[in-house]
């Protein structure tokens, strides 16, 4: 069985990531082929400085380390190192819907966020939009069993497997 998560580096790794998140990822490793990164591509969905940026995403993979994720026993990288996250993601837009997209509460929320308006017909970056189909190409690059996230991503793990299904029956 297989594992797949990820932590963006785009806020302050805090004590609610390591209760919630890490701490559990350090016992997962030792049950589950287990792949941790960094996922600085979904980080870019809203402006970045990019020094920061890449400041954050290094200070993420020491986190990582510092919390007991051991690379002897998992896989450990930085997503935009691997190419075939975003290749994996143009592939799924091209059979993602709209409307399966607009729906998502965490676009509703981010949009809000990002433009000040609820309006969702005001300009919204497309990243913040397109953000679940990312998530599901870094799922489905490694025939992952076990997606650990929190609840406000579960719409996206659904669209997950149903995008899944729609390229195997498509193709």
């Amino acid at each position: 069985k297989r594992i797949f998560s990820g932590v963006a580096p785009s806020g302050t790794i805090h004590i609610g990531n390591y209760l919630g998140a890490l701490k559990n990822w350090v016992k997962l490793q030792d049950e589950f082929e287990s792949i941790f990164c960094v996922v600085d591509m979904h980080a870019i969905t809203l402006p970045r400085d990019p020094e920061e940026l890449k400041r954050k995403t290094l200070d993420v993979a020491k986190i990582y380390l510092a919390s007991g994720i051991d690379p002897a026993k998992c896989s450990l990288f930085i997503q935009s190192h691997v190419s075939e996250h975003a290749e994996l993601s143009w592939i799924l837009n091209t059979i993602a819907k709209t409307g399966e997209l607009s729906r998502m509460t965490q676009f509703k929320d981010k949009s809000e966020l990002a433009t000040g308006n609820k309006d969702l017909s005001e300009s919204v970056p497309l990243g913040i939009f397109n953000y679940p189909i990312l998530m599901a190409a870094d799922i489905l690059l490694y025939d992952t069993n076990l997606v650990p996230v929190g609840e406000d991503q579960l719409q996206h793990i659904e669209l997950t497997r149903i995008l899944a299904k729609r390229f195997n029956n498509k193709f």
